[in-house]
């Protein structure tokens, strides 16, 4: 081995002194800091370096970018979910609120309509309210709140805001029967508003009334307007009853079938008015005996040559 290849080993190699290369760094720092500050030379270096690093920079984020999105979404749908159950419980409350408005509506508006019908009907009424259906399934009747105690009696007509309903066939102490106007057993003498033409208005079952016992030709055409009569004593006159839907005419029987729907709200009503008794009409003239009448017998007369 030649003694011009033979190197010291790296350990026996020595440089600046620490100390020496700590001062030679700072000052090579504060020359940096320096220039930059006084003449930006760095600016551009640093620009760069800001793109070399951004995509090192995105890649270190991610993580954290992507546990804070999962935090935040499974946040979302816990405060979703709970804003969802609010609404929902809030909305049910609405509506609870809002049918009570309108049932309130209702019965207020049925009150106004029985006591327009009371000032336009003149006759003393009580006020009562349909407490349920009677158990006759074939027959149709309601139960009121009123009975003997209130001076109910039976016969008293009954009616709503917007016509007849019916009429009380039963009393009860605390409570009265009405059998309504659709019943097949029941018969009111009415008349059609247009002409005056009277007749008798029968129930005809699935909420229709019918108008019997009338000609084919008889003066009835859809759309008329029937109303009590008052013939009978009972009911006030001129109260609405129906109104004419359907006529049916067959001159080979002579009678006609008049198809009319109630005015009143007989399936519906909630609050009713029983009307008292009106004034009895006076009392039909008593008839007066047949009077024998003698025939008068024939004269004869005499012959021209007679004696």
């Amino acid at each position: 081995m030649s003694v011009s290849g033979h190197q010291p080993p790296p350990f026996f190699k020595r440089g600046l002194p620490p100390t020496a290369r700590l001062t030679l760094y700072l000052l090579v720092a504060l020359a940096l800091l320096v220039a930059d500050l006084r003449y930006r030379y760095l600016e551009t270096v640093r620009q760069g370096l800001s793109v070399l690093t951004y995509p090192l920079q995105i890649v270190a984020e991610t993580p954290a970018e992507w546990t804070r999105h999962t935090f935040n979404y499974f946040s979302s749908l816990s405060t979703l979910r709970q804003e969802n159950e609010r609404l929902r419980e809030q909305a049910l409350s609405d509506s609870k609120r809002l049918l009570r408005q309108e049932s309130l509506e209702t019965e207020n508006n049925q009150m106004r309509e029985l006591l327009g019908m009371h000032e336009r009907v003149g006759v003393h009424s009580t006020a009562a309210e349909i407490i349920y259906t009677a158990r006759d399934p074939f027959a149709r009747r309601v139960i009121i709140d009123r009975g003997q105690r209130d001076g109910i009696e039976a016969g008293l007509p009954v009616i709503d805001g917007a016509g007849v309903v019916g009429q009380v066939t039963r009393i009860f102490p605390l409570q009265a029967e009405v059998t309504l106007l659709t019943d097949r057993d029941q018969a009111v003498p009415v008349k059609v508003v247009r002409n005056g033409l009277r007749a008798i208005m029968f129930g005809a079952g699935g909420g229709q009334l019918e108008l019997r016992y009338l000609a084919a030709n008889a003066d009835v055409e859809p759309g008329d307007t029937i109303v009590t009569s008052g013939l009978d004593g009972v009911y006030v006159p001129d109260l609405p009853v129906a109104k004419v839907t359907k006529v049916d005419r067959d001159d080979a029987r002579g009678f006609a079938r008049f198809i009319c729907k109630p005015a009143a709200g007989i399936e519906r009503s909630g609050a009713v008015l029983v009307l008292s008794r009106q004034e009895a009409p006076p009392p039909r003239p008593a008839e007066l005996p047949p009077t024998a009448v003698t025939p008068a017998k024939p004269s004869r007369a005499r012959s021209v040559g007679g004696r």
